[in-house]
């Protein structure tokens, strides 16, 4: 009864209350990511060492990996189960889920071995200096440990929103994020495990959302499973995963390279560079997690809309999304940028390194007018399982639009504030290419819907 309720929200209750019900929760968990991150990065600012702040900046992208695939499947998963559960077809749904659970395990427990064995050449790759080198590699050791519950909990954090079960995707996000925030001063500060005691926590909290979500999926509340039983990689199943989560994941694993790349950028600046730049993205993060949530939280609905055939309450959806996601933006864009200033301050006293993370921190959060339209078309276009749009979108952002930019921007000008001011030109680049690409992408998919009868 309780799911046939989460499904008829999506079909039949007022847009405004469908959408707010869907992306609040959705929100709040972006926020306990954020509060986790902050938290991580202010605690380790603690220690006054400049360098373990570099260091675990340094870690980041190559943590960010991971979640992407998770990502990969959670998108996914999360799209294609919404179009499925729009169709009618809860068989099949409860196949994706598995499917999705098993095959993510395999790659976590994978990855784990590779990191834990490549930890130290993984290190300088990502621009480990010869003084950051120790604190980098031992982060990325630890953190590998948990790496099997960081994909699982990615992957449910977001399907278990495709059957409408928002709050309990949020739930698993807060308790394994609380956990972390706890253990952070303690193992931090409390043991001086310093950056050993930030990964410990990491992987125990990651350990935890895992665990509450298992829990969840072998309840006889949810109409989805990780039965071995309803395991299939056939029957168009991989493929229809794939199709989204491949460049769902590509992005987050472009935005990791593309921070790979300017971290290197930024060290020919020196250690404070790069923790400024460090710094200068968590206080980005503030507003792009937020629209991320927006818009990761909206995707369901519009996938379910989609596979139900129904046109007009799509459209209905999409434009009430992208009004609040401008006024979101707009809020935070200058939340942002007057407060750049005592958010800085607050994970770096180092005056050479704050100077570096008040100018990035202005200089990135100056396309946070857009950053909402792009995050809602973003999954606009994954929620209609169009693989192509989705992949140009995502190979484009921090890719072949970020890559370019950074290089003329880094040679022209051959300073560091242009070398960061690349990624907000690329946004507004990428933003306008997004919209482009969904009206041509819905245009084509949907000329067979029929408007009169499937517009309720």
């Amino acid at each position: 009864m309780n799911n046939e309720k989460n499904i008829e929200i999506f079909r039949n209750a007022p847009v405004p209350k469908a959408v707010i019900s869907n992306v609040i929760p959705s929100i709040i968990s972006m926020i306990m990511v954020l509060v986790y991150n902050l938290a991580d990065a202010f605690f380790i600012g603690q220690t006054k060492d400049a360098l373990m702040f570099a260091a675990v900046s340094l870690a980041t992208p190559v943590f960010l990996i991971f979640m992407a695939v998770g990502m990969l499947f959670g998108i996914g998963g999360t799209s294609f189960i919404s179009r499925s559960l729009g169709q009618g077809d809860y068989d099949k749904a409860k196949k994706i889920s598995s499917f999705c659970f098993w095959t993510g395990l395999v790659v976590g427990i994978v990855s784990t071995v590779s990191i834990v064995l490549l930890a130290e050449p993984i290190s300088w790759g990502v621009g480990a200096s010869a003084e950051s080198i120790g604190y980098t590699k031992q982060y990325l050791g630890i953190v590998a440990l948990g790496i099997p519950f960081l994909i699982m909990s990615n992957i449910f954090s977001n399907v278990l929103r495709a059957e409408g079960h928002a709050k309990i995707a949020m739930a698993g996000v807060i308790i394994g994020n609380v956990v972390n925030i706890v253990f952070d001063p303690i193992m931090i500060l409390g043991l001086r495990w310093n950056v050993a005691g930030a990964a410990i926590a990491t992987v125990l909290g990651n350990l935890v959302s895992a665990a509450f979500y298992l829990v969840h999926l072998l309840s006889p509340k949810t109409m989805l499973s990780i039965k071995l039983k309803d395991y299939r990689a056939g029957q168009g199943i991989a493929s229809g995963v794939f199709a989204i989560g491949v460049p769902a994941s590509l992005n987050s694993i472009l935005m990791s390279t593309s921070n790979i790349i300017i971290n290197n950028v930024m060290k020919n600046y020196g250690d404070m560079a790069v923790a400024g730049l460090g710094v200068a993205m968590k206080v980005n993060m503030i507003a792009v997690m937020l629209l991320i949530g927006l818009g990761s939280g909206v995707q369901p609905l519009l996938g379910y809309c989609f596979g139900a055939r129904m046109k007009k309450r799509y459209m209905d959806v999409l434009k009430f999304s992208l009004a609040f996601a401008f006024i979101l933006s707009l809020i935070m864009t200058f939340v942002c940028y007057t407060f750049a200033g005592p958010l800085v301050t607050t994970f770096l006293d180092n005056a050479d390194a704050f100077g570096y993370g008040m100018e990035f921190s202005r200089t990135y959060i100056l396309a946070g007018p857009v950053i909402g339209i792009l995050f809602v078309m973003i999954n606009a276009i994954q929620s209609t399982g169009a693989m192509l749009p989705s992949l140009i979108l995502s190979i484009s952002r921090q890719g072949i639009l970020y890559l370019p930019t950074l290089y003329v921007f880094t040679h022209l000008f051959n300073t560091a504030r242009m070398a960061a001011m690349a990624q907000p030109v690329t946004d507004y680049m990428a933003a306008a290419l997004s919209v482009i690409l969904f009206i041509s992408t819905f245009r084509r998919l949907s000329r067979n819907f029929d408007d009169d009868t499937l517009s309720a």
